[in-house]
C-alpha cells in the first residue's frame, strides 16, 4: 500500500514537471493533442474531431435539395469500389450526373447528412472567398501585397509575398507540412489556442512566387488577409457568399483555434456531409453560376482551374488538377481521403468521404485511391 502511495506521489509529481517543460518550452498545446487523439485511439485528425474543439457554426438558409437522376441508385457499387470502400473506410460516396444525384450510399453508421471533417478540402473555399474578395473591391488583385494586411511580412522576402501566391501555394515560407510529427508546425497550428501568434511567426525559405509547395499556412495565412480585407469573420463570409447562396441542406461547422481568439482553421476542418460538399464543386463546374445567377466571378474561376507553376502542374488557384486519358479533372482534396472530383466536360460529379486513403501518406501528391474511386464510378455509370 505504501509503494502504490509513493508511486502515485511521483507519478503526479513527474506530470507536474512535464506540464511545467511543456509551458515553459511553448509546447504546451501537445496536452491538447495526446487529450483529443491519442487518448481517443487515433494517431492524427480525424473525421470527427470536430466535436472535441471549438466550433462556429455556419448558418444555412433555403434548402435547395439535389433532384434524384432518372435512373437514381440503379446500379450498384462495383467489386473493386465495394474492396476499396471497406479497406479504407468509406463513409460517403456519391456521383452527381447532369446535376442530379446518380448513386449515393453511406457506410459504418454515417448517413446523407452526418457531418465529417472537410479537412484540406476547405482550402477550395478559401480560395473561393479571396476570388469574391477581389470581385467586391476588398483586395485589389492577386498582385496585391500580403504586407498590406499582414504588416508583419513587410521585409526583405516577405515583402515580395502576394495574395495570389498564398493562393497558389507559393509563398515561400518555412512551413513544413508534416502531419505525424508532434511538433511540427502542422500539429501546432492544429492544436493551439491562438493561432494567429504561429502564423505571424513564421520566417521566409525562399523567394515567393517562384514554385509550388504544398503548405496549409498559405491557406492559413490567406485566411488572415480577408479578414483584415473584408472586416469580417471568414466564416461569416462563407455564410453569405456561397453557403447560402448554394442553397445547402444542411448549416455546418468551422473550427476555429479557440472561444477567446475566435480564428477559423482556414486550411481545414468545415465539418459538413457529401452533398453539401458537392455544391461548390457544381458552382465551379458552371462558372460561377447558380440557378442562372452569378455568384463567383467567371474569369476567376476559369484562372483558378489552370496550373499556375511549371513544377506545380496539378495545382491552380486553390484547386487540384489531374488529367486520366481524354478526361481533366479538377477537385478537392482532404488528409485521409475526402474528395469531391468534377468532370465538367462529362458534367459529373464524385464525392468520397472516408477515414484513410490507404497506406500512402505522402502529402502533396495524388495518391492511387483517387484514380479508383474515379474509375469505378465510370464504369458504374457505363452499365
Amino acid at each position: 500500500m505504501k509503494f502504490l502511495k509513493r508511486l502515485i506521489k511521483w507519478l503526479v509529481i513527474l506530470f507536474g514537471l512535464l506540464v511545467i517543460v511543456l509551458y515553459a518550452t511553448d509546447t504546451d498545446y501537445l496536452l491538447k493533442a495526446v487529450r483529443t487523439i491519442y487518448l481517443t485511439g487515433h494517431t492524427t485528425a480525424y473525421l470527427e474531431d470536430y466535436k472535441k474543439f471549438d466550433n462556429q457554426e455556419i448558418a444555412n438558409s433555403t434548402p435547395q435539395p439535389w433532384p434524384n437522376h432518372k435512373d437514381y441508385n440503379s446500379v450498384k457499387e462495383t467489386e473493386a469500389l465495394n474492396q476499396i470502400n471497406e479497406a479504407n473506410g468509406t463513409i460517403a460516396y456519391v456521383i452527381i450526373k447532369n446535376d442530379s444525384i446518380w448513386f449515393e450510399n453511406y457506410y459504418d453508421g454515417f448517413n446523407e447528412n452526418s457531418q465529417s471533417n472537410s479537412f484540406s478540402m476547405a482550402k477550395s473555399y478559401v480560395s473561393g472567398l479571396m476570388g469574391k474578395a477581389i470581385e467586391e473591391g476588398y483586395i485589389k488583385s492577386l498582385d496585391q501585397p500580403v504586407s498590406d494586411f499582414l504588416p508583419t511580412f513587410n521585409e526583405g522576402l516577405a515583402a515580395k509575398m502576394t495574395v495570389g501566391h498564398l493562393s497558389s501555394m507559393a509563398s515561400g515560407t518555412t512551413w513544413d507540412e508534416r502531419y505525424y510529427s508532434p511538433l511540427s508546425i502542422v500539429t501546432r497550428a492544429y492544436f493551439d489556442d491562438d493561432l494567429e501568434k504561429v502564423m505571424l511567426g513564421l520566417t521566409m525559405e525562399t523567394e515567393p512566387g517562384k514554385s509550388f509547395k504544398y503548405s496549409s499556412g498559405d491557406t492559413q495565412m490567406l485566411a488572415m488577409v480577408i479578414e483584415k480585407a473584408t472586416g469580417k469573420k471568414i466564416y461569416d463570409y462563407l455564410t453569405e457568399s456561397f453557403w447560402k447562396p448554394l442553397g445547402c441542406e444542411n448549416p455546418t461547422l468551422w473550427q476555429v483555434d479557440s472561444k477567446d481568439h475566435d480564428l477559423v482553421k482556414a486550411y481545414c476542418c468545415i465539418a459538413s456531409n457529401a452533398k453539401d460538399f458537392a455544391r461548390f464543386g457544381k458552382l465551379y463546374k458552371d462558372h460561377g453560376k447558380w440557378n442562372g445567377k452569378q455568384v463567383l466571378d467567371s474569369t476567376f474561376i476559369a484562372k483558378s482551374l489552370k496550373p499556375v507553376y511549371p513544377d506545380g502542374e496539378m495545382y491552380g488557384y486553390g484547386w487540384w488538377l489531374k488529367t486520366i486519358g481524354d478526361k481533366d479533372f479538377f477537385m478537392m482534396r482532404g488528409h485521409l481521403g475526402q474528395y469531391v472530383i468534377v468532370e465538367p466536360n462529362d458534367n459529373v460529379i464524385i464525392v468520397r468521404l472516408g477515414h484513410s486513403k490507404g497506406n500512402n501518406n505522402k502529402v502533396g501528391q495524388f495518391t492511387s485511391d483517387i484514380d479508383t474511386y474515379i474509375q469505378e464510378a465510370y464504369k458504374m455509370l457505363a452499365e
